[in-house]
């Protein structure tokens, strides 16, 4: 389990993440002529250079924790690693049952105060697929958002951060308050209960299995089906 110093390099690394995910969104949104704040569909390179940024910072933490303090392995460090292929069905069947069936059930109670709450659940990631019009496009956002993300976010969030946790607190707090920073990570205040939520869960099956593979199945059909639910492909 890696010592309590592992917080801070995961703070560090969280905030070099969002600086390099400003300047490449930055970057790639004068290439592509798109401006923050307007209404047009994000272009698709905007969001991979957004994401590509910020993962940057979060592996780079990991990986820096691994080689100067832990034994140089994620695997032996973090649990980065999948322990058969049930871990992905397992996790993914996990992530499915979440999606369908979790989250909405957190905001039941709160629909008949909002008409339009599932529609301002569901609008981070049409914002994210606006511009996904082609199969390519999609495929590529498939790629970074329902692969790329579980696989770096749980590295950071479940490996690294929650290891680290663990050495300042009991383990079911740890979960907790690693569920909690994992949702206001994201800086959606809507979703906030329903990623913390699931965070939780995610956590969980770090801990009980040891290893991150089922987490990561799980994150990764949970992104799927946001993704592939909310894109218009002509």
């Amino acid at each position: 389990m890696p010592p309590r110093w592992g917080v801070k390099v995961a703070v560090v690394g969280f905030a070099v993440g969002l600086v390099l995910s400003t300047v490449t969104a930055s970057i790639a949104g004068a290439a592509t002529g798109f401006r923050a704040g307007s209404n047009a569909p994000v272009p698709i390179a905007v969001t991979a250079a957004d994401v590509a940024g910020l993962w940057v910072g979060l592996v780079g933490a990991a990986v820096y924790a691994s080689r100067t303090r832990g034994r140089g392995s994620l695997a032996a460090d973090f649990g980065y690693r999948i322990g058969a292929w049930w871990d992905l069905l397992a996790g993914a069947l996990v992530g499915l049952a979440c999606q369908y069936g979790l989250v909405p059930l957190i905001y039941l109670p709160f629909e008949h105060l909002d008409r339009n709450l599932s529609h301002q659940i569901g609008r981070p990631a049409q914002r994210d697929t606006a511009a996904a019009h082609t199969s390519a496009a999609l495929t590529v956002l498939i790629i970074f958002l329902a692969v790329g993300a579980p696989l770096v976010e749980e590295l950071f969030f479940r490996g690294l951060l929650l290891r680290s946790l663990a050495g300042w607190m009991s383990t079911p707090i740890a979960i907790v308050v690693t569920g909690l920073l994992f949702a206001l990570a994201h800086f959606e205040a809507v979703q906030f209960a329903g990623l913390a939520v699931f965070g939780v869960v995610l956590g969980l099956l770090a801990w009980v299995t040891g290893r991150l593979g089922p987490s990561i199945g799980a994150h990764m059909a949970f992104n799927a089906v946001a993704v592939i639910g909310t894109a218009h492909v002509h």
